[in-house]
């Protein structure tokens, strides 16, 4: 189907013969961009619209293929569906890939005619920062549509979610502690950080702060040297980390590092980290978890500080309700664990219920 916006025409392309993907979840729409000139790859995927507009970051990767990327926009926009309704924001879960490495690749053409994409459904989906994509970027995109939040400070934005992201983890990881040790004080708790990106790095001053005792792992050595300098943490030079005995595991990097085989050999008493979409398989590797007794943070209910932040440009509220909203993640996730104990369930199921529970009372409203 060829759609026009306000420059010239590019493809854009309603999947139907995707209905029957893994991770096809009843999404609204998922949507395919390609642009010769620019050579530009995008996919946006709109998972569910029934408590506001869908956002999510684009993220911009070296996908090996395009199933790849699909299955990113799938579970991601489905992640942010669920993230805003128990965070309680008033938003709809989106996502949007662009296929191409950021470092060699990303152009202001590139990023224009991406804008021009999202101009395309009206609203319908707002886009920001992820992987691979800046505050700048932002900025950019602004010039060409009103639908995108997290611009830099300098723009009037809210600027880098980072640091609004680690603490909601750091409250998440907190509230799990007093749930699982009765006592939510970090100081020398034993805490592996896989992952240091802005988000874990960010952490990781929050913890070393509180006393705990922090390893680090990343695959950039590079990086790796820089942050163990700076805070003063350990560096994880072994092959087998989950083997290795932690009160905590925090997966700060990318997801699905929790599955059958990590499971069977960790030692962790918590699991709270960053990363999107931890559990390979929802299903399973929460049950997993909760038979073995270690008990899961979920990803989408305390990484959602990031999404609280940029939710700010839209609503117009200060950096003082941005933190407390964020704080707020400590109650919600102490709730859901409680919740998951009260019920038998994982502690991954009682958030996703917990979060379908709000978007089915919305709906209901509407319909009467």
């Amino acid at each position: 189907m060829t759609s026009n916006d306000t420059s010239r025409n590019f493809e854009r392309i309603d999947s139907g013969p995707l209905f029957g993907h893994s991770s096809f979840d009843e999404h609204e729409q998922i949507i395919f961009f390609s642009d010769k000139d620019t050579g530009l790859k995008a996919i946006i995927g709109i998972h569910n619209s029934v408590l506001g507009p869908a956002l999510g970051g684009v993220r911009m990767m070296n996908y090996a293929n395009e199933n790849e990327a699909l299955n990113d926009v799938l579970r991601l926009s489905r992640g942010m569906t669920f993230k805003s309704a128990i965070t309680g924001l008033n938003l709809g879960g989106g996502k949007a890939v662009i296929i191409g490495d950021p470092k060699t690749q990303k152009t202001p053409e590139l990023i224009k005619r991406f804008a021009e994409c999202v101009h395309s459904l009206g609203g319908h989906y707002i886009t920001t920062e992820d992987v691979g994509t800046t505050p700048q970027d932002m900025d950019l995109i602004r010039k060409h549509t009103p639908y995108v939040a997290g611009i830099s400070e300098s723009n009037g934005g809210t600027g880098n979610p980072a640091p609004i992201s680690a603490f909601g983890v750091f409250m998440g990881m907190k509230a799990a502690a007093k749930f699982k040790f009765d006592n939510d004080v970090l100081e020398d708790k034993v805490v592996f950080v896989q992952g240091i990106g802005q988000v874990g790095e960010a952490l990781i001053e929050n913890l070393m702060n509180e006393g705990a005792k922090v390893t680090i792992s990343d695959i950039n050595k590079e990086r790796m040297a820089k942050v163990a300098a700076k805070y003063g943490v350990t560096i994880y030079d072994g092959d087998d980390i989950f083997s290795e005995p932690m009160d905590i595991y925090a997966p700060c990097a990318l997801g699905a590092t929790i599955n059958d085989d990590s499971i069977s050999r960790m030692k962790a008493s918590i699991i709270a980290g960053s990363a999107n979409n931890q559990l390979q398989n929802e299903a399973r590797h929460g049950k997993l978890l909760q038979d073995k007794g270690i008990l899961y943070a979920p990803d989408f209910l305390i990484n959602a500080g990031g999404l609280i932040n940029v939710y700010a440009e839209l609503e117009n509220y200060d950096k003082q309700e941005v933190m407390r909203k964020t704080e707020n993640i400590y109650n919600t996730t102490l709730e859901t664990l409680k919740r998951a104990k009260a019920e038998g369930i994982g502690t991954n199921l009682a958030a996703m219920n917990l979060a379908k529970e709000r978007i089915a009372t919305r709906k209901l409203e509407r319909s009467n």
